[in-house]
């Protein structure tokens, strides 16, 4: 690992290895295979870019992109790399070229699409060549229960036997514990290690705000407010990003369409004015921004909602990448959620498939619409544990209007213990409301029959849903008919034990309603008693300070409205600070003392 150090110096100019990157490195210059999932910005490439330097041979990379791969490519070789790709944009001279450096041992990387790598003649000529590794980027497009499933990619498996002494590596930045497992199955990589980072990207400040008609207003007000910093904003359509883009030019930003149907010239001459401005706007449909690293991304904007929370975590991470604050703001409506639906029923896949697809479609809405913190939610949808609200996100900042779904969870939690997870989410919410057909002696007996009929199918769903996705309960695939059980223990315990609160966010009030509460809320400072004011003005220039440290909006550390509670209550301990609305446990950590001194600095 000395040498493997010293090249991260030399050519990449890092001191030192980050996260799992050097147990990485260190099990394929072992000559073993590995599945590793790290984080967008978590540094994957280094992790084979490096034993392909080092080890004897050449080192192939499958990448889905020739945008991605030309991007890879470029960077190694300003680097000081050799590295090159084949791919359908090559001219023959530069084909001929790269064939002969091959056969010279000239390069030690070659980037290629799977089409390409699995074409008989290129299998047969690459058979010939000594190999030192081989990377398959972006693994999770081998998984049909992945967010980007390419069929392609199946073919893959078959490397073990055709390059059957070279050890592979397959690396992605988002895939949950059933994708890993498809991954593992597909590529032949069930006796590998498993490096599994965690998806914590603190540097990120995420909010959500549900769409009512077109966002594009919205839309140009948000990068309008952002002046002179580079941002991407994702539209779901071509025609989405040209009216977009158009909107923000006319409002004074330096904006561009990105998309499939420019002309390729025009569309590559657009995204290298992106990567050299410090300051422009990129409007593009999804597949921009795959393995593009601009480290100065300071937001990322959803026009449109993603289609899952694989590719959520994918795309918002674009920004932030040189690890200072950076924002991602999705919008997301009702009509979204029909139409991804309508878009799944509507695909020739597996029934299997469209469930799952189904089902992470419904887990994005339930992180979109819930109530609880947004990174946390990510993360224990990731499999982590152990997990602390973010205390920056909006639902941590300015906690939104909901219910206290508690007393359901428990009765939905004791169901589906008493039932053994043995049934599905419809048959358990039918248990709840005690309308199970041809229901035996045995179940209807139990205290859990019939008990929920508080709640109607719909709120028994979403609540399912909630839990579902905060971890409490789990899905078990079950050959596409899944089976819902309890999940986390300790969390579960948290909740039977009422220590730990379910909340389930209300239906947002309407707009004239919406508008009218925050006329209250500037009311309440405006109207405050002469003797706190002072105490309001000294928090809210803490505040300003404290923003402009971080870079960051002032809202996002606290609003006037709690900032104007903190100067009326005037907290005396951190427990009683912690009462206030809008202060969390992440701003209590963050910011306790802070405010607390400008509030002791009052009773002097």
């Amino acid at each position: 690992m000395g040498e493997a150090r010293a090249i991260l110096r030399r050519t990449f100019g890092h001191a030192e290895f980050r996260g799992l990157q050097a147990d990485v490195i260190g099990e394929i210059l072992a000559g073993r295979s590995a599945l590793a999932v790290l984080p967008t910005g978590g540094g994957k490439s280094v992790c084979f870019q490096i034993p392909a330097m080092m080890r004897p041979g050449l080192g192939l990379v499958v990448s889905p992109l020739i945008a991605l791969m030309a991007d890879q490519v470029a960077g190694l070789q300003q680097s000081g790399v050799a590295a090159a790709r084949l791919d359908s944009n090559i001219d023959p001279a530069e084909k001929a070229e790269t064939w002969r450096k091959i056969d010279a041992g000239e390069l030690a990387l070659l980037y290629i699409s799977p089409e390409g790598l699995m074409q008989p003649w290129m299998l047969e000529r690459l058979s010939r060549t000594p190999l030192s590794v081989i990377a398959i980027d972006e693994a999770h497009c081998v998984s049909q229960w992945g967010h980007d499933f390419r069929p392609e990619y199946r073919m893959l498996g078959r490397l073990a036997d055709i390059f059957p002494g070279v050890p592979r590596l397959a690396v992605t930045a988002t895939a949950d514990s059933r994708t890993r497992e498809d991954i593992r199955t597909e590529l032949r990589l069930h006796d590998s290690r498993e490096f599994v980072a965690s998806f914590a990207r603190p540097e990120l400040i995420l909010s959500a705000e549900r769409r009512r008609g077109s966002a594009l207003k919205r839309v140009v007000e948000l990068v309008a407010a952002r002046p002179n910093r580079s941002g991407v904003v994702y539209a779901g359509s071509r025609d989405g990003t040209e009216k977009i883009a158009e909107a923000l030019r006319q409002a004074g930003v330096p904006a561009v369409a990105y998309h499939a149907g420019l002309e390729r010239n025009l569309r590559n001459r657009r995204l290298e004015e992106f990567l050299e401005a410090d300051a422009a706007v990129m409007v593009a449909t999804i597949a921009f921004g795959m393995g593009v690293d601009k480290p100065d991304v300071r937001f990322v904007i959803h026009a449109d909602p993603p289609a899952s929370i694989e590719a959520y975590w994918q795309e918002i991470g674009r920004a932030g990448r040189d690890g200072m604050p950076a924002e991602g703001i999705t919008f997301y409506g009702s009509s979204d959620l029909a139409w991804a639906m309508r878009r799944i029923g509507e695909r020739e896949v597996d029934e299997a498939v469209k469930q799952v697809q189904v089902r992470k479609v419904r887990q994005l809405y339930a992180l979109l619409e819930g109530a609880s913190c947004r990174p946390a939610g990510v993360r224990r949808y990731f499999g982590e544990t152990g997990v602390e609200p973010c205390g920056q996100c909006d639902n941590c900042v300015s906690p939104p209007d909901s219910k206290d779904a508690t007393k359901p969870a428990q009765m939905a939690l004791s169901a589906v213990h008493r039932l053994g997870g043995r049934f599905g989410r419809g048959r358990l919410i039918d248990h709840l409301l005690g309308k199970t057909k041809e229901v035996s002696d045995q179940e209807a007996a139990m205290s859990t029959y019939g008990v929920g009929q508080e709640l109607n199918a719909v709120e028994w769903r979403d609540l399912v849903e909630q839990l579902l996705f905060e971890g409490l309960l789990r899905e078990d695939p079950n050959d596409g008919r899944p089976l819902i059980g309890l999940g986390d223990a300790d969390g579960v315990r948290a909740v039977y034990r009422s220590e730990r609160q379910v909340l389930v966010r209300l239906e947002a009030p309407a707009p004239e309603a919406k508008q009218k509460r925050t006329r209250k809320g500037r009311e309440t400072a405006a109207e405050m008693s002469p003797t706190d004011q002072p105490l309001f003005e000294a928090l809210r220039s803490w505040r300003s300070r404290a923003a402009k440290a971080q870079a960051v909006p002032p809202y996002v550390i606290f609003h006037d409205r709690t900032l104007a509670e903190i100067a009326q209550a005037r907290p005396s301990s951190r427990a009683a600070l912690e009462r206030i609305s809008g202060v969390g446990e992440g701003k209590l950590a963050r910011y306790g003392e802070a405010v607390m001194e400008v509030v002791r600095s009052f009773a002097e």
